[in-house]
């Protein structure tokens, strides 16, 4: 049984934001201070991830832990599709059924339209929020920056290398 009236629960419900989350901006400002440029909430890509970095064809989506279903063992056994995680948060025990299948719907939501983005060429990168605490900032921010950092080499390398033939006549660009 919920303890909030109707009008209270959409207070509260309402005052949600879904773009520049506390974790967002961390992100935001990691990647700045490390010289990674982006576009924000992308409207033409499905899902309008969080960040894009068209130089690395990236897509990164920072998710909150109980939104996105990052959620504890014990939750295996209501769904099937909200498997095991971190212990970082958990469901709430009033109006249970309606938030397991949210977060299932949610879920099965990001994974498609990651999908699609893969589809388009682009990669995906998700920074949970748990991944943000104090003591584990920094990690996640150079493991973040190292990451991006390997997708552009891996993109931009030349397939095969460079090779000069010794039987073709090679020209001059100044006089002897």
């Amino acid at each position: 049984m919920d303890h909030l009236t109707p009008q209270q629960r959409h207070k509260n419900m309402a005052a949600i934001r879904s773009k520049n989350t506390r974790p967002e901006m961390i992100v935001r400002k990691g990647l700045w201070k490390r010289g990674f440029r982006y576009r924000l909430n992308h409207r033409r890509l499905p899902g309008h991830p969080d960040l894009v970095l068209r130089r690395y064809r990236t897509c990164i989506f920072v998710n909150g832990c109980f939104w996105h279903g990052h959620l504890t063992k014990s939750v295996m056994h209501d769904a099937q599709c909200v498997t095991e995680g971190s212990e970082c948060c958990k469901i709430p025990k009033t109006n249970r059924d309606f938030w397991v299948a949210k977060i299932c719907r949610n879920k099965e939501r990001d994974k498609e339209e990651q999908r699609r983005l893969a589809e388009m060429g682009w990669h995906c990168i998700t920074v949970w929020e748990c991944e943000l605490r104090p003591s584990r900032r920094e990690e996640t921010l150079e493991s973040l920056a190292f990451t991006l950092n390997h997708i552009y080499l891996q993109d931009h390398s030349l397939h095969k290398p460079y090779e000069v033939q010794e039987d073709t006549e090679t020209w001059m660009v100044a006089e002897e």
